[in-house]
């Protein structure tokens, strides 16, 4: 079992979670159990940068040196580290560092990912990065701000960077096959 927290990086507030990982998992899994923590929608490419070396999902661009996520599992690859990154969306640029904070087996093994704690709402899909999103929240604090009425329209109404609700983040990874 991997214990780690994400986080995505250069954003404020801050978006965390703290989960407990199956080690036995692959990477390709755990690509999925990251979207279910962190609330994305799973619409975009991504990769891992673990200990100089990177991970990902074979496609067309698949560079010669890149590595398949789906041949190695959590253990054999996050639990060699202290911490790696995982790149989501690459036009938006959403970068996670995942810190390891301890691999350990348990006497019953560890069928579901579980998140223990964590804080921040996760960015909506393709809101531009960080600074995409920064600009998101200052115009939907702003009604008097032109582009105020657009923005809240394709946000889906109100955004609050503060939400967080473990319980719902579980049941997401319940879910994660």
């Amino acid at each position: 079992m991997l214990e780690c927290t994400i986080e995505l990086d250069r954003l404020s507030p801050r978006v965390w979670r703290r989960l407990l990982v199956p080690g036995s998992v692959r990477l390709d899994k755990l690509h999925r159990i990251l979207q279910a923590a962190m609330g994305w929608e799973d619409c975009h490419l991504h990769m891992f940068r673990l200990d100089g070396l990177i991970y990902c999902t074979p496609f067309d661009d698949f560079g010669e040196d890149d590595l398949d996520e789906r041949d190695v599992t959590v253990v054999s690859t996050a639990g060699r580290v202290d911490s790696f990154v995982y790149e989501y969306d690459f036009g938006d640029s959403w970068e996670h560092l995942v810190t390891v904070h301890s691999v350990r087996r348990l006497s019953k093994g560890l069928k579901f990912a579980v998140c223990l704690d964590g804080a921040g709402a996760c960015p909506p899909e393709d809101c531009g990065g960080v600074h995409g999103y920064q600009d998101l929240l200052r115009v939907l604090d702003q009604p008097n701000d032109p582009r105020h009425r657009e923005l809240r329209e394709w946000a889906g109404g109100t955004v609050d960077p503060d939400e967080f609700d473990v319980a719902a983040v579980n049941t997401r990874l319940q879910t994660v096959r």
